[in-house]
């Protein structure tokens, strides 16, 4: 199973609010998720991003691939 830390959607129409999952990457964006690591809304100002750093470390160290958005979100908050 590849495991793949990205972001699903939640919140209302017009009103996204991401959460941060690690997720067998063939599921679709918004499907089933192993475990939640976290939030991120980008509707606030500033942007507020909330990791539990323990387990992301954790998924990247059995190797977990981060996506784009989600490899910007760990270099904000000096993760990886």
């Amino acid at each position: 199973m590849a495991v793949a830390l990205r972001l699903t959607r939640v919140g209302s129409k017009k009103n996204p609010v991401w959460r941060v999952v690690a997720t067998d990457s063939r599921n679709q964006r918004d499907g089933r998720v192993i475990e939640t690591v976290g939030r991120y809304n980008a509707q606030t100002e500033p942007s507020t991003i909330v990791l539990d750093e323990e387990r992301v470390r954790h998924w990247l160290s059995v190797g977990a691939q981060p996506s784009a958005p989600v490899k910007r979100l760990l270099r904000t908050q000096g993760i990886r």
